[in-house]
C-alpha cells in the first residue's frame, strides 16, 4: 500500500508559479495537487494527454479550449489531450485542484 499526506509533499518548481505538489507518480498516471492564492493562475498551455481536475476547495475560472466557466468545490473537469487550458482564481479565497493526467505524459507540455 502506498499513502501520501499532501501536507507532508514538498512543493515542485514550475513555470506557472504557483504551489504545486506531485502526488501520485506512476506508469499510467500522474497526480498533482495545485494551490492557487487569489490573485493566482495558471499559463495556458496544452497537455499531451487528456486531464482530470477536481475542485478540492474554493473557487476558480477554467478554460478549456475556447470555453471558460466558474467552478466551485466538488467539481469534476475534463480536458481532452492536445486542447488548451489553463486557471484562474479571481476570488479572495485559496483554490485547491487535483489533477490527474492519464496516461502518464511522455511528451512535455507546451506553453503559451
Amino acid at each position: 500500500m502506498e499513502i501520501t499526506r499532501v501536507a507532508d509533499t514538498l512543493p515542485g518548481k514550475n513555470p506557472h508559479g504557483v504551489e504545486t505538489k506531485k502526488i501520485y507518480d506512476h506508469e499510467n498516471a500522474l497526480g498533482v495537487h495545485i494551490l492557487m492564492m487569489p490573485g493566482e493562475r495558471l499559463r495556458r498551455h496544452i497537455t499531451p494527454v487528456d486531464v482530470v481536475f477536481y475542485v478540492l476547495e474554493g473557487e476558480g475560472v477554467v478554460e478549456i479550449g475556447d470555453e471558460k466557466k466558474t467552478v466551485t468545490k466538488d467539481t469534476v473537469i475534463h480536458s481532452p489531450a492536445k486542447i488548451v487550458h489553463c486557471w484562474y482564481n479571481e476570488s479572495d479565497k485559496p483554490l485547491r485542484v487535483l489533477v490527474f493526467k492519464t496516461p502518464r505524459p511522455k511528451d512535455q507540455t507546451v506553453l503559451l
